[in-house]
């Protein structure tokens, strides 16, 4: 392993423990699980900066790619539908905005308006670039197709199994965190680089 990778790494670990205290008040209104997916993204962001910063690449294999992704899926659904008993899930609502002008106006903690708002966009990011990395030819409304669909069937599911509110500002920022994954592609590609296994 290259010796700036190593300094990245270090350097995201020293930040992320450092920042602790923060990350575990998001358990009292989230699975225990988010840690582990705060600290994934955390880790991925500082190294991806690292490497463009100092123009280094790094490679992944395709089924190596295909399994990160999917082991984030889970701890992305687990986030979802594996909540703290102690909150009231089952609300609607299907006014663009609303919730979002909730968090901003400052009805709630900072941190929890920082983290819904933040998260319902960072966390969808990785399936942006997931989904150009495996089309020779990205189509931006294909994916924001697939999206929508997607996207709509989690926040369905949620509203019938109590485990989530219906919440049209979700799909929206959720859609925009895909949107953002794809126009970062451009940028990554410079410094992820996928390896095909040979035949």
């Amino acid at each position: 392993m290259k010796k700036n990778i190593k300094l990245n790494l270090v350097f995201s670990q020293i930040l992320f423990v450092a920042l602790l205290p923060i990350w575990m008040k998001l358990t009292q209104y989230l699975h225990p699980l988010v840690i582990g997916v705060v600290w994934f993204c955390w880790t991925t962001i500082i190294l991806l900066i690292g490497l463009w910063v100092t123009k280094e690449k790094i490679a992944i294999s395709r089924t190596m790619l295909d399994l990160v992704i999917f082991c984030y899926s889970i701890g992305l659904l687990i986030l979802l539908f594996f909540r703290p008993e102690n909150q009231y899930y089952g609300s609607i609502n299907l006014t663009p905005f609303k919730t979002v002008m909730f968090y901003l106006e400052g009805h709630v903690d900072l941190l929890i308006a920082f983290y819904n708002l933040g998260a319902n966009i960072g966390l969808f990011i990785p399936f942006g670039i997931y989904y150009c990395f495996k089309k020779e030819t990205p189509r931006i409304g294909q994916l924001l197709i697939i999206s929508f669909f997607s996207i709509s069937l989690i926040e369905g599911m949620q509203f019938v199994t109590k485990r989530g509110s219906l919440d049209i500002d979700d799909l929206i920022l959720n859609i925009v965190g895909v949107f953002m994954g794809y126009l970062l592609y451009p940028f990554l590609k410079r410094v992820l680089v996928l390896t095909t296994p040979m035949a």
